[in-house]
């Protein structure tokens, strides 16, 4: 061991570890959004440039890379930015689902409880679903089930994500989906834009969605929305079936209604107000009267 490395202590070996995998550009995008404040909303590149000692070519691209994002927007259709909207998306979506984990977590865990089955949290950012609460069933099958907190799934092929988005009408769609095929995941994947949004409506005016096998082979899900203090729908309560289909036995036992009482309970902790979705459900579907189930 030489004597310089005899001599250095371990803080000193782990600050020279973190800033070796520091990656500059992206520090120096993290320090230009810092420097807006309420006092200061609206900079410029000269300023930005003086205050963090960046040159100002550097500067212009930081700023035109923030901007392309939604960070950053022009304040006076100028040379002046102020934060865009995107800031706003990630502070209110990462609060919105921190709220609903706290608040939503005890009522899916009793969920799991009533029907044995492992329960979700699910919300929908942009063009995907993410699983943000669990509560693992104790079943030892569904120890196959992959499906963990973060997980994304694309929203326009799965049941959790067309009840997410059973706010959007047939424009909001097509803006987020300008493509004129979407893709294929399944036979069961809706194949336009037209086709999604008919799936949404029938899900929306029945209050709740059963799938069996409609985006993974032998799963079997069953979905409500979850509505906040506006009205909109903010997530969705779902329960998993690691079966091809959903046995009669459990339909039998009320869980759809199961699902929906808990997906209500968390609207009302949301503070919302209005019709619950049961009472918004109530019209009985094919799908429950090819069941037989009364």
């Amino acid at each position: 061991m030489t004597p310089d490395l005899a001599s250095a202590s371990p803080d000193a070996d782990e600050d020279r570890n973190d800033t070796s995998y520091r990656v500059p550009g992206l520090e120096r995008g993290l320090r230009i959004l810092t420097e807006f404040s309420p006092r200061e909303p609206v900079l410029d590149a000269p300023e930005l440039s003086r205050r963090l000692g960046i040159p100002r070519t550097t500067v212009f691209r930081l700023l035109q890379t923030l901007e392309s994002l939604g960070f950053l927007e022009r304040a006076d259709r100028d040379r002046n930015y102020r934060l865009g909207v995107a800031v706003l998306r990630l502070g209110f979506e990462y609060l919105s689902s921190l709220e609903l984990t706290d608040l939503g977590l005890p009522l899916i865990e009793a969920l799991r409880d009533a029907t044995g089955l492992t329960t979700h949290i699910v919300i929908r950012d942009g063009r995907d679903i993410v699983f943000v609460a669990k509560a693992q069933s104790h079943a030892p099958i569904f120890s196959s089930v992959k499906v963990n907190v973060g997980t994304r799934l694309p929203a326009h092929a799965t049941t959790h994500g067309q009840v997410l988005m059973g706010d959007l009408t047939l424009d909001d769609l097509r803006a987020l989906y300008p493509e004129p095929q979407l893709e294929r995941f399944t036979p069961s994947t809706p194949d336009t834009v037209e086709e999604l949004f008919e799936r949404i409506r029938e899900d929306a005016e029945r209050g709740y969605a059963v799938s069996e096998s409609s985006f993974e082979r032998g799963i079997s899900v069953v979905s409500a929305p979850v509505r906040n203090d506006t009205g909109g729908i903010a997530a969705v309560v779902t329960t998993t079936i690691p079966r091809p289909g959903i046995d009669t036995s459990l339909l039998d036992n009320g869980l759809i209604d199961k699902v929906r009482h808990a997906a209500d309970e968390l609207s009302k902790r949301l503070n919302y107000r209005g019709q619950s979705s049961q009472a918004a459900g109530s019209k009985k579907t094919s799908y429950m009267k090819a069941l037989g189930i009364k």
